[in-house]
């Protein structure tokens, strides 16, 4: 099944302006959506992925016809020079050429250094599909029980089946930690990286004290660090920091780490959903980043009173949500109460994964995750969201 991803039409008006970097996790549909618009905006185009042994020469050597319109680049950052190389190409290149570098590591990483590329290219994210993102013929209903037992990512989500499911991420865990990460790394322990990339899995939702968790494996503190950023950096997790601004008696320090696959976490529900709307919150903010240029945060709360608050957006300084997730209990919980009053955002909102009906009260809103998650920005865009 076909499925037009939610992004692409706006990565359409950027590579006809400047270079389009695509960031995201491995086989969440890069490639596919490289080459949908090869296919149907452009009438000659290339296609060079530098795992292949002869497209790797033919980067080298810059092989292609000169009335190529688009040229696409897979894998591009694993060329060590690949920064001043891609920029020497897009300085020379001729009038109507246009250039898209897709990558399974976050390409924005690199754009630090010496030779910068800024102003030459704009960065995009791609995220799994979600309950904002459905491909045609599949109901919000049936994607949500999907999303729970099989994860957004193209694959497994559109195969609907548990078994190949599982086999589908164990196989793509397995090349992210044993051929990306070498890539990029020179990690040699990659079975201790599998038991840290495990003991995450079981926190999901709980702080990351990364001392704690370099103690339980025999590692040093800085290691647990340098392998929580690799594996950001490979698209496997995400952290949320603490909200500390405006927050008395906030907690300072530890993160909570969520991961991109939905179904990557423990099979635990209530865990599964904070997990989704953690995935769909950020999947938001940052389609918001890449296309209306805001800068986006995603935070929790938690003071040393053990009040506590799932989730908060904040855009430009500005709180926009605040959000509690429960998998049962619509009574709306006395923290989300607390700091609605105190940081007055624009939305407060307890998600319910079992909510038959949603209601507000005290300009809290009662929901289940797909009545929240409608109207995404990619389907109605606005001057900007902070107007909405």
């Amino acid at each position: 099944m076909a499925v037009k991803r939610y992004c692409e039409s706006y990565i359409f008006q950027d590579v006809k302006k400047k270079m389009v970097f695509i960031g995201g996790p491995r086989q969440v549909g890069k490639t596919t959506l490289a080459r949908a618009l090869a296919r149907e905006e452009f009438t000659r185009t290339a296609y060079f992925n530098w795992d292949v042994d002869e497209d790797r020469k033919a980067i080298r050597s810059k092989q292609w016809q000169r009335d190529t319109a688009l040229i696409i680049f897979d894998e591009l950052h694993k060329y060590p020079r690949w920064k001043q190389w891609i920029k020497g190409v897009y300085d020379s290149k001729l009038e109507g050429q246009h250039y898209l570098v897709t990558g399974s590591a976050r390409l924005d990483v690199y754009r630090r250094g010496g030779d910068s590329l800024m102003g030459r290219y704009h960065y995009w994210r791609l995220h799994p599909l979600s309950l904002d993102e459905l491909p045609v013929g599949i109901t919000p209903e049936d994607a949500y029980q999907r999303l729970l037992k099989n994860g957004g990512f193209p694959e497994p989500f559109l195969m609907n089946d548990e078994r190949e499911a599982r086999r589908w991420r164990k196989e793509r865990f397995d090349r992210v930690l044993r051929e990306d990460v070498r890539d990029v790394s020179l990690i040699r322990e990659i079975q201790l990286l599998y038991f840290f990339v495990d003991a995450l899995r079981n926190r999901v939702g709980s702080l990351i004290t990364l001392s704690n968790l370099a103690r339980d494996l025999e590692i040093s503190p800085k290691t647990a660090k340098s392998w929580l950023i690799l594996i950001e950096k490979m698209y496997i997790v995400f952290s949320v920091p603490p909200l500390t601004r405006n927050i008395p008696r906030a907690v300072q320090k530890p993160p909570k780490v969520y991961f991109f696959d939905n179904a990557d976490t423990i099979d635990n529900a209530a865990v599964r959903l904070e997990n989704l709307v953690a995935t769909h919150l950020l999947k938001r903010l940052h389609f918001i980043e890449d296309y209306y240029g805001h800068r986006c945060r995603l935070h929790y709360i938690r003071d040393k009173d053990n009040r506590e608050v799932d989730f908060v957006t904040i855009i430009d300084d500005i709180v926009i949500d605040l959000i509690e997730v429960k998998l049962h209990d619509t009574k709306i919980s006395a923290s989300l109460k607390y700091y609605a009053k105190k940081l007055k955002p624009k939305h407060v909102v307890q998600i319910v994964g079992d909510c038959p009906h949603p209601f507000d009260k005290d300009g809290i809103s009662v929901m289940s995750p797909i009545d929240f998650f409608k109207n995404p920005p990619w389907e109605c865009p606005i001057s900007s969201p902070l107007s909405s």
